[in-house]
């Protein structure tokens, strides 16, 4: 069989200057098998690698951003802008990947916690994949489940290599979407998880998130607990999946040491924040990509966890305190690609940072769209037969 990019490329040189391109809503995206986890994580373990080689290129003049965003003023003079209120923003996040998937593209989303009352999600994504040679759209394409999957996926790389093998328990706190595919990412690489614990804020959401695990995991047993003490305690796999207000990091979700028990794998793709004990060298920390970090603490003002919520940049803030060394910081992407080792023992303790890269809705997005291409999904808009301008 031939190279499905090659086949793109050849098909899109023999039709020029005309340009179609493909559009998935979400039905198409979920025939495409945007929501095949075990296919999402072995994508993100082959785009983990190519991160680690530079095979790759985010936004900014370090090519490491994490994408572009409109924020909107506390006091505007014009009454009809948008305010302020929590997460609230436009966001853009384009990046280019090479290796077999040599495309770009770019997410673009709207974000308001205010959809919630008009039945909407918080977050309304696109994504909009290109030729990475002449620049002209391959796919458009409806987002939202694309970005779950590809975040849930990651916690599920960093388990398959930072886990212990037999791992049967899991807590999680905060029962929403992320929640939701982190678990599926587990389950793909954790054959032997038989116990899901989850601690939510609110009955319905613990309620629908229960029902869903019947459905979907019907041999798990579910346990509803009352705290994130109780969520991490005993756990072989905890998670913090909870969105809250950023500004205040006394405020976000925090780990303690004493609730972590020798061998666990903390997987943080939401706020989080560590307490003293937890700074610890005992404990090994690993970031998803250094240079996100790096990006964040060239860009912001300090402490930038105020800002950026991730633990990861936390940990950053702690090396400019002088309380943490710099080379004491991991790389997931290394451990993916090799160098670097991932578990080494039973006992080991590994806190995963995890930011969310627009290079992971290249992958995923790139691989879905040539699914659809080879299954004849979605449909086919034209661009321009000629262009009228040249």
């Amino acid at each position: 069989m031939s190279d499905p990019m090659i086949c793109e490329m050849e098909a899109a040189s023999a039709k020029l200057p005309r340009i179609d391109f493909l559009y998935l809503s979400e039905p198409d995206m979920i025939r495409a098998g945007v929501t095949d986890m075990a296919a999402c994580v072995d994508t993100m373990e082959e785009m983990f690698a190519l991160l680690h080689h530079g095979d790759y290129r985010m936004a900014g003049g370090n090519n490491n951003q994490h994408g572009a965003i409109i924020v909107f003023p506390e006091a505007s003079p014009f009454p009809a802008m948008p305010k302020p209120t929590t997460d609230r923003r436009f966001m853009a996040m384009p990046a280019y990947l090479g290796g077999r998937f040599r495309t770009a593209g770019m997410k673009w989303y709207g974000s308001n916690i205010d959809n919630r009352d008009k039945g909407l999600p918080r977050s309304i994504l696109t994504f909009v994949l290109n030729d990475a040679d002449t620049g002209a759209p391959l796919a458009y394409m409806s987002a939202n489940l694309l970005s779950a999957y590809r975040t849930g996926a990651i916690p599920g790389v960093g388990a398959r290599h930072l886990a212990r093998k037999d791992s049967r328990v899991v807590g999680i706190v905060g029962p929403g979407v992320m929640a939701r595919t982190s678990l599926e990412a587990f389950m793909a690489t954790c054959p032997a998880l038989d116990t899901v614990k989850i601690k939510g804020r609110g009955q319905a959401n613990v309620d629908a998130f229960c029902a869903w695990v019947a459905q979907t995991f019907p041999q798990l047993h579910v346990r509803v607990v009352g705290s994130d003490e109780e969520a991490v305690r005993d756990s072989d796999i905890a998670t913090f999946c909870a969105s809250v207000p950023t500004g205040d990091p006394s405020l976000y979700p925090t780990v303690r040491r004493e609730w972590v028990r020798p061998g666990t794998f903390l997987s943080m793709p939401a706020p989080c924040n560590i307490d003293a004990a937890t700074e610890g060298d005992d404990i090994r920390k690993v970031l998803d990509f250094t240079g996100l970090y790096e990006a964040y603490r060239e860009e912001m003002p300090k402490p930038v966890h105020r800002f950026i919520p991730a633990i990861g940049v936390r940990w950053f803030d702690l090396v400019d305190e002088g309380r943490l060394a710099a080379a004491s910081l991991e790389d997931l992407s290394a451990i993916v690609a090799g160098p670097a080792p991932g578990r080494t023992s039973d006992d080991e303790i590994i806190m995963l940072s995890i930011g969310g890269m627009a290079v992971e809705d290249v992958a995923w997005g790139t691989q879905v769209y040539r699914r659809a291409m080879a299954q004849g999904i979605g449909t086919r808009l034209n661009l321009w037969e000629q262009p009228a301008l040249k």
